[in-house]
């Protein structure tokens, strides 16, 4: 290679001779947040860092183009444009590197304002069982900042109170000459807008947007348990210059029954039923959420014994159906006994051929080991 005392272009960016396309390009872009002149204040400083950073510039804008950097390889500067930077930095995309690092220090720099979206809002709302299992709609106040009626979202007094910002001229952007070449920065005055409100909107203060509270109607579906959340779509905070609504969460939680627990789309009930009626049976009223049932009890239930009541469950939110309630049977064992009562337990132990007095089994244990 010719020497023209100019540095290697792949020791500048500290890449080996067959490094690759990508391989330059993250070399390039590190050097070139390294050594940006924006990072130095003191004059001495800056200036050695501008020539770095056009250094860098300059060895990635050949080696980033296949047929610069072939022709590089064999003829060294001499082939490089005569001591290169002469394409005015625009080869094997450039532009897009450099975007990337002017909105790392610039902030992005690209435009006007733009449209945001609004954000999105929860409301946690406590329902009763009863109103998990058979749904209900319920009004709920929703505080959040909405567009300002009085300016339709212009933040301006009136149309004659928006004027063209005088630090960019309404583009929105003032240009800067950064060392060897020019970038587009947002205007901070007008915060890339290109507008600036003489005389603001009273009712939101040139915000564009007022703090509200907004009465909605929602239906909460059939069967929804603890955890789970409805979505209303665009019925959160409304979006800043113009954008769309963010969304709505309703977060349900379900209060606890004092009576009855859920088990899927099952409902559990524990009936406690006295031991005379366990064995003999009978019928028994079972309160369930569509009002008190007659259930019968067959002779010899056990203790925690299911009996199923279909169809009295909870319904379920995907298909048409339906869950059981689930009694539980607990068997009430009596602590005290009258003389009578004990003479007619004994005799009933007697007759079955059970030890009333056997050491290790009571008597309940006995009497409930007749049905096992």
């Amino acid at each position: 290679m010719a020497q023209t005392g100019k540095r290697d272009y792949y020791d500048v960016l500290g890449v080996e001779r067959n490094a690759s396309e990508d391989e330059v390009k993250k070399a390039f872009r590190k050097l070139a947040r390294q050594h940006h002149p924006d990072l130095h204040s003191e004059p001495d400083k800056k200036k050695a860092a501008e020539e770095k950073f056009k250094e860098a510039g300059e060895a990635y804008e050949v080696l980033s183009d296949a047929e610069r950097r072939q022709k590089y390889d064999m003829f060294g500067h001499a082939a490089a444009g005569q001591g290169g930077g002469g394409q005015g930095f625009g080869g094997g995309g450039f532009g897009d590197v450099f975007g990337d690092i002017f909105e790392d220090f610039f902030g992005g720099g690209r435009g006007r304002s733009r449209a945001e979206q609004g954000n999105d809002l929860q409301y946690n709302l406590e329902i009763s069982f009863e109103e998990a299992i058979s749904g209900k709609e319920a009004k709920l106040k929703i505080p959040r900042w909405e567009i300002c009626d009085t300016c339709q979202g212009t933040g301006a007094k009136s149309e004659q109170s928006v004027k063209a910002c005088s630090a960019c001229r309404g583009a929105g952007q003032i240009r800067l000459q950064q060392g060897f070449f020019t970038i587009n920065r947002t205007c901070g005055q007008c915060q890339g807008s290109g507008k600036i409100i003489a005389d603001p909107c009273k009712s939101c203060r040139g915000q564009q947007r007022v703090h509200k509270e907004r009465m909605l109607s929602v239906t909460i579906p059939a069967g929804v348990e603890t955890g789970m959340r409805l979505r209303l779509s665009h019925e959160g905070e409304h979006g800043a210059n113009g954008g769309p609504p963010g969304d709505l969460y309703v977060a349900l939680s379900v209060k606890a029954h004092p009576h009855f627990v859920r088990k899927g789309q099952d409902i559990l009930y524990d009936r406690r039923l006295h031991f005379v009626t366990a064995i003999l049976g009978g019928k028994v009223d079972v309160p369930t959420l569509n009002g008190n049932t007659m259930v019968k009890i067959p002779e010899g239930t056990q203790h925690d014994q299911i009996l199923r009541l279909k169809g009295l469950g909870a319904p379920s939110l995907k298909a048409q159906t339906r869950g059981d309630q689930l009694i539980r049977i607990k068997i009430d064992i009596p602590t005290k006994l009258t003389l009578k009562q004990r003479e007619l337990l004994n005799a009933f132990a007697e007759e079955s051929g059970l030890d009333a007095d056997n050491e290790g089994e009571g008597l309940f244990d006995k009497v409930k080991n007749l049905f096992d």
